[in-house]
């Protein structure tokens, strides 16, 4: 059932949670890391600590980890494309795996005379990722797109000489579709979510996705903080299990944060299957309809449904106006910090934080331990990807608060 105003479900504590998978700890981070650090203009993104939404929102700290200025692509995808587009071309080209470089993984390439294609189907950003990848290793994309993707988000993809393709159906039908026409050509298909017999691919992208967890605890410790809260937006999930996992076994913290799984209403699979109470998934169907258009997906990730079913301590179904309200908070910083440019689904986290300050939720904000002492830690996944969307909310005040 569509929930159209903010809902919460507080997790059931699992007494045998399931193991944390190697490729999601901090030593799997490391390697990531270092494959990411090897590709021309790397740079950690900033953390920024929010001062005046930590004063809205009535905590010590906010600190948002800017991934709209990744390798100027506007998003963190590309961290685990990159990786896994990389660990599958070595795996083709017959290279060792260890201590991947992308210049010499395409002179090899060239070496050999392999012309290979690389597919996905994607919300925008990560099909982005996938076909950035690709140019860079003298590759080929086809990238299967909703219906309704942004003509800005189809231009980004054409841009690294990829073939763009939208298809008249759902971001879900869109991954099975581009199944279906990867086993027919015979090319390689790099999804970041996974399913029976595809497991090895999503998990590297997951595993790609742990340099951004990485590199926000390095500039952490530089503020002498440690997160006691850390806001994760989930569409298939695999972002939000990456980094649960690497903050869930990271030795170091003196305890684990408290995990927030925040979804668009619309879409919100993780939320729906947390409050069935269920072992497994729960599928969500339908035109999935939101402006938090990388979170529109109905299908978890069942590499990472388990982990956030047994580690996650609340499931947010989020409406647009909370996406809207963080995307006006992060860009219009009047009570003191630096100016973010987020994108809906890179603004929820913010307008949620703020948004648990009002009276009519204080039992939720209770029950997440969130108070005057509490250091969240928000990720701005994406930037104005499509920047008339971007215009309409910031400017326009399109999607208010009822």
């Amino acid at each position: 059932m569509t929930q159209m105003t903010l809902a919460f479900h507080i997790g059931v504590p699992s007494k045998q949670p399931v193991a944390i998978p190697t490729y999601c700890q901090p030593a799997a981070a490391a390697v990531a890391r270092r494959f990411h650090r090897g590709l021309a203009g790397y740079q950690p993104t900033p953390l920024y600590d929010l001062p005046g939404l930590a004063k809205l929102a009535g905590v010590s700290r906010v600190l948002v980890k800017d991934e709209a200025e990744r390798f100027q692509l506007n998003a963190f995808k590309v961290l685990g494309a990159s990786y896994a587009v990389a660990r599958l071309l070595a795996l083709r080209l017959g290279v060792e795996a260890s201590n991947l470089n992308l210049e010499k993984l395409a002179a090899a390439a060239q070496a050999q005379q392999k012309r290979l294609t690389f597919v996905t189907a994607t919300d925008g950003n990560h099909g982005r990722a996938v076909a950035w990848a690709a140019q860079q290793l003298g590759q080929q994309a086809v990238i299967y797109l909703p219906q309704g993707a942004a003509q800005s988000r189809i231009e980004a993809i054409a841009g690294h000489g990829a073939e763009a393709v939208v298809i008249d159906a759902n971001y879900d039908a869109a991954v099975r579709f581009a199944a279906e026409q990867t086993e027919q050509n015979g090319w390689l298909l790099v999804q970041d979510t996974a399913w029976d017999g595809y497991e090895a691919i999503p998990a590297w992208i997951m595993q790609g996705y742990t340099t951004l967890a990485q590199e926000a605890w390095e500039q952490m410790q530089m503020l002498a903080v440690q997160p006691t809260h850390v806001f994760l937006q989930a569409g298939v999930g695999s972002l939000a299990a990456s980094q649960l996992g690497f903050w869930q076994t990271l030795s170091d913290l003196d305890s684990p944060p408290v995990f927030v799984v925040m979804e668009p209403s619309n879409a919100a699979c993780f939320y729906l299957s947390a409050q069935r109470g269920n072992s497994q998934a729960y599928a969500v169907t339908g035109e999935l309809q939101t402006i938090m258009a990388g979170l529109s997906c109905g299908e978890p990730n069942p590499l990472a449904w388990p982990l956030l079913r047994d580690y996650a301590t609340a499931f947010v179904s989020c409406p647009d106006y909370v996406a809207a309200y963080g995307m006006r908070i992060l860009g219009n910083p009047w009570l003191g910090g630096p100016r973010v440019t987020a994108g809906e689904s890179g603004a929820v986290g913010a307008g949620l934080v703020a948004l648990l300050a009002e009276p009519r939720y204080a039992a939720w904000r209770q029950q997440l331990r969130l108070d005057e002492n509490s250091v969240v830690l928000l990720i701005n996944t994406e930037g104005a990807t499509d920047p008339e969307n971007y215009h309409n909310v910031v400017w326009r005040g399109h999607h208010p608060l009822p």
